[in-house]
């Protein structure tokens, strides 16, 4: 599926590491931050983690939920969560359902081996459910700034 801007978001319901499900349409009013990353406790995955709670202030003075979302288990996600000390809620989607929704999965390739992962992309949801901003095939460095700017240049709050 492909997802296009001003387009409505797909609607989900997904449980978070705090085991409580998380509903797109209980956001409304609210802007959402809807990042896809690979996996729990890696490198770029921790940095862009961190990225986020740091600034995490900054986002709800601009009405915006931050949810991440990763293939991991309940588990997975609870233990990342507490080692980093995350402020943020980090939705499950064993299944890769939400990933299909929204269109993140594509080949990778590792030491000669092809297997289905997440393309680290992020996507800006505004107080309507509308898709404001995509980025696809995220760099870490700087990302997190990049959503900040893109908010208050773009008076989305």
């Amino acid at each position: 599926m492909k997802i296009e801007i001003g387009q409505n978001a797909p609607l989900f319901a997904l449980n978070s590491d705090e085991d409580k499900e998380v509903r797109l349409s209980d956001l409304k009013g609210k802007n959402v931050i809807l990042y896809f990353y690979p996996k729990d406790d890696t490198p770029g995955c921790t940095i862009e983690a961190q990225d986020f709670a740091k600034k995490s202030k900054e986002f709800k003075k601009l009405d915006c939920v931050i949810l991440g979302v990763s293939r991991d288990d309940l588990a997975s996600h609870c233990k990342f969560v507490a080692k980093y000390k995350l402020n943020f809620n980090l939705l499950v989607d064993e299944n890769s359902d939400l990933c299909e929704q929204y269109g993140v999965l594509k080949e990778k390739s590792m030491f000669g081996k092809k297997s289905i992962g997440i393309d680290r992309s992020t996507f800006l949801i505004d107080k309507m459910g509308k898709v404001q901003r995509i980025w696809r095939s995220v760099k870490v460095n700087g990302h997190v700034d990049e959503i900040l700017a893109e908010l208050v240049k773009n008076k989305i709050a």
